[in-house]
């Protein structure tokens, strides 16, 4: 009989054991996202402003969403930012990972370069391009020039605002170059062995072979790229909404959450704000769950054969 308790009682103390460990994850997630995320539920159907007593107007500010031309403005400049930056970003890291995997011993140093951008101040980088895409003095137009191009004013024209936007985002993109690297460096040798006997050229081997052996990670990149380029704040309020460049800020520059931040600490609309986030929830959510049932059709699975 005891022999039958034993067990019983283990299995209860590695469950305790294990509860204590994940404890702190546990109480951070219910402190900090979820506590909060019903928090803005709530204040979602609420006048609230800060600094008056909010109290409930029922689905008035879901309503003014409707109502207010900026929220669609805005909701449509970031998707015309996300359209672009989500296929740039993920070339240019896809380039950036197969000339990485092409240098050899080098490629750690390198890595370490590519990746480095990733830990600046988003602020600090959103500075800094703002002097390297001035239309007269800007360095890329500078450049430009050299080979007799004549640069755009891409942060005054409205036309060049949100692909400024889109080339400044390129700078984060040292995370899935690192994963690019790894799901190249895990592609089984043999297999480009087997198409260069067969005579494929270097094109046909990577629409064969690359592609489809790295579709996971292009995969998860392609969505985690969607959800950051849906929720881009820092660079666009750094570069068009700070204290010297508020007065003269354009429409075409607006993403949602500049507005969103706007309506919430610029205007003190936390009800309206909070109405605005869990819209943006809504729509990520939409777009992450098709994003999910189209592209388990082209990901590549181990034990699977290629499709």
């Amino acid at each position: 009989m005891a022999d039958r308790v034993r067990p019983g009682r283990l299995q209860r103390r590695e469950a305790r054991a294990a509860y204590i460990f994940i404890a702190p994850w546990i109480i951070g997630f219910l402190v900090f996202t979820a506590g909060p995320m019903v928090a803005s539920l709530w204040l979602s159907f609420t006048d609230y402003s800060l600094v008056e007593p909010g109290h409930p107007v029922g689905m008035t500010n879901y309503q003014q969403l409707l109502d207010d031309p900026r929220v669609g403005k805005s909701l449509a400049n970031t998707f015309t930012y996300a359209a672009m930056f989500v296929p740039l970003g993920t070339v240019v890291a896809l380039g950036l990972a197969m000339l990485l995997h092409r240098v050899g011993r080098a490629a750690g140093f390198f890595r370490t370069v590519f990746y480095l951008p990733v830990m600046t101040p988003a602020v600090a980088a959103g500075a800094m391009f703002l002097l390297l895409l001035n239309g007269q003095r800007g360095l890329l137009n500078q450049v430009l020039g050299w080979f007799g191009v004549t640069g755009p004013n891409w942060t005054t024209d409205p036309a060049w605002l949100k692909p400024s936007l889109a080339v400044v985002s390129l700078w984060t993109v040292g995370g899935s170059i690192i994963i690019y690297l790894a799901a190249l460096n895990n592609v089984p040798r043999q297999l480009y062995e087997a198409a260069l006997l067969d005579g494929a050229g270097p094109i046909r081997r990577f629409w064969s072979i690359t592609l489809p052996m790295i579709s996971g990670a292009l995969f998860f990149t392609i969505i985690t790229h969607t959800i950051a380029a849906m929720q881009m704040f820092d660079q666009a309020y750094t570069m068009f909404y700070g204290p010297q460049q508020k007065a003269t800020a354009s429409d075409e520059s607006l993403v949602y959450m500049v507005y969103l931040f706007q309506n919430a600490f610029e205007f003190f609309k936390m009800g309206f704000a909070s109405a605005m986030a869990w819209v943006l929830f809504v729509i990520i959510l939409v777009i992450t769950v098709v994003q999910v049932r189209l592209g388990n059709r082209f990901v590549y699975y181990e034990g699977d054969s290629p499709r």
